[in-house]
Order: structure tokens, then sequence, then C-alpha cells
């Protein structure tokens, strides 16, 4: 299988669109016509797992986080980076990141998370504004179930739960065919007058092209009228953190062992525990400190995430309690994510989870 066919069914999960500005995620390492004979995931492609990757036979890794943020200068093996890129440059070990893509699609990073400690009735905690575009065109009457269900199928119409979603208004539409076209409706030279329909519906910026190209190629008319306008709403199902309930109530003790049983953790940096008892709760996977206002103004209970400075444990001024588990320690189940989609995808693909703890940090 080629590596572009991976990647493919990869960002139909987490298209690269949705990862935040400062992100790199994507094929850091190789060439989309590679032929792919084993994929090894992990959370971070170090030198030790890109051994790993040789030893096994795996000529892809797919990691979490990139092992390149910013651009490199030079590739001399002075730091870690160079080297491992060096390393899989010279084995021809192909690297892909899917970051924070994935932490911001509903079904990934910190939905992993949330089904471990037994979450129900997720949403996402910060959805993301300005991925969304309304498609306007125009139809004439008899063609209209024709055109809707081509741009449906395309992907078009999706608010949360619903799909199909659209609106329409009847009304006239008039034109004048030049004697070079070839009008579905109407006479050469002669203005046209028909009765059309306005067609309005939503569409994801990643996939604008096909569901267009769907629109035009199930139209009648040799030149299709439309219209794209960039929405500034938020989309309810891509976003930063998640947020849902226990099935009942938690002692807070209960809650904060529950938490280090799940995730193998021997200690957990928290605020604190100003509440009694568990019953909402905000995670994010990762670095989630500017999730802490969005975790309150849901009433969340406590706030499962990494990387808060010692400063920033004062801002949950007793109105939650912030549980800091640690980066790795919350996103250790994405290998097994991404392993297990892929797998339902190309059940003839070899995945293989890196036996390497990867996590800089640890506990004396």
């Amino acid at each position: 299988m080629k590596l572009k066919e991976i990647l493919s069914t990869l960002e139909s999960f987490a298209p690269r669109s949705f990862q935040e500005g400062y992100d790199n995620s994507g094929l850091i390492v190789g060439s989309e016509n590679d032929i792919v004979k084993k994929v090894l995931f992990c959370l971070d492609s170090t030198e030790e797992v890109v051994d790993e990757a040789i030893s096994i036979g795996a000529n892809l890794i797919v990691a979490h986080h990139p092992i390149v943020f910013s651009g490199l200068k030079s590739l001399t093996g002075k730091n870690y980076i160079e080297r491992t890129i060096l390393k899989a440059i010279k084995n021809d070990v192909a690297i892909y990141a899917i970051h924070t893509n994935l932490d911001n699609v509903s079904n990934g990073v910190n939905k992993e998370l949330a089904d471990k400690i037994g979450l129900e009735s997720t949403h996402i905690l910060s959805p993301k504004n300005g991925l969304m575009k309304k498609l306007v065109f125009f139809c004439p009457i008899k063609n209209v179930e024709e055109v809707r269900t081509s741009i449906f199928k395309a992907g078009a119409g999706h608010i949360g739960e619903y799909d199909c979603c659209a609106f329409q208004l009847e009304g006239e539409g008039s034109f004048r065919a030049s004697e070079a076209a070839n009008p579905h409706v109407g006479e050469k030279g002669k203005v046209h007058f028909e009765t059309e329909m306005r067609i309005e519906t939503v569409v994801p910026n990643h996939i604008e092209k096909r569901v267009v190209q769907a629109m035009v190629t199930a139209h009648p008319y040799e030149e299709v009228a439309y219209d794209l306008y960039d929405l500034a709403m938020p989309w309810s199902s891509v976003g930063s953190g998640l947020w849902g309930q226990l099935s009942k109530p938690m002692n807070t003790e209960d809650f904060l062992t529950l938490l280090k049983e799940k995730l193998n953790v021997s200690c957990i940096r928290h605020t604190a525990l100003v509440k009694n008892q568990i019953e909402t709760v905000a995670l994010c996977g990762g670095s989630g400190s500017f999730l802490l206002n969005a975790a309150k103004s849901v009433k969340a209970d406590v706030f499962v995430t990494a990387d808060f400075k010692y400063h920033q444990f004062f801002d949950a001024e007793d109105d939650i309690i912030i549980a800091d588990v640690g980066h790795y320690e919350s996103e250790q189940f994405t290998p097994n994510l991404l392993s297990r989609f892929l797998k339902e995808k190309h059940s003839d693909l070899n995945c293989v989870i890196t036996e390497v703890n990867t996590n800089p940090v640890k506990y004396f």
C-alpha cells in the first residue's frame, strides 16, 4: 500500500486543516509514493523509536507529536531532532505526525482519555471557529433532489448530530445564453426566466472542493451560479478539550484514585480538593492550561490535563479542582487509537504499537 493512501485515511479522520497555527502535523520525512510495509505507532518519534522501526522492518512511523515544529536550518546531527531525522532518512523510514488535528476531533485523543475514565455524554470544551462555509446555489425545481442528494453524499449539511441540513426558497432566476453557449433551458440570445430554488447549506472547509464538484456534476446547468461565504460560527464537533459526566457521582479521593489506576500514574499534581464529589469532568490530553476558564464555564468539578505551571494552579480559585496527570500519561493511549482506526480501514495493514516509553519525565 502506498503511503499516500494511508495518509488519506488518517486525514479523513483528523484533517490537517484542523491543526493549530503553531503545529506541524503532516508528512515530515518520506515520499507519498513510498510503499509501506509496516507501520509503527508512537507518541514521540525519537532516535530509539527509529531504531525500533528499523529492527522490526517498519518503514513508516506515525507519531502524535511532530519531531520538527519549526524549520531546520541544518542537518548535522548536533541534537536529538537532527539525529532522529538523519537516521530516518538514511534508513528509508518515513515519519508522519498527527498532532493537534487529532486533539481537535471529537473522537480523537480526548475521547480516548474520556472513555478510559468513564465519561458519558461528552462535548467539545472549546469549539473552533472559522472551519465552515455557507454554500448557496440556485437550481431548477425538478433537479433539486438530485443535486441535494449529491452534495449531502459529498459531506455537506452536517450540523452537530444532524445531517442533510439545508434551507431552500423558491424564486425566479434570469439569464441570457450567448451564441457559444449550450443552455439547458431557454434559447440563445434571449433572456430566459426560470423558476428555481435557492438552496443554502454548510460545508466544512476541508471538503469544499469535493462538495462544489459534486454540486456542479449533478447540476443541469452549463454554468452553475453559486456563492461561498466564510462562517464565524463555532463547529460544535471540532475543537479543544472535552467535558462530560460520570455515570454517577464519585467521592473526590475515589475519583483521583480511579485516575491513577486507569492512567497507571504514580502521582497526580492537584489543587485543593474543594469538591466533595465529582460528577462533571473537563479534560484535555497534553497541555491544557489555556482551557481552565472553559472548564469553569461548564461548571466542571475537576479539570484533568497536564503541564500546569506553578502560578497557574492558583487560577483554580477554589472554583474547580485541577488534576495534572502528566503530558505523556494523558496521551499515552493515542498510538492504540491510531492503530485501531487504521486496522479498521485497512485490515491487511501490518500495524505495531511501540514498546518504547518516550516519556522524558521520570519520577523518583
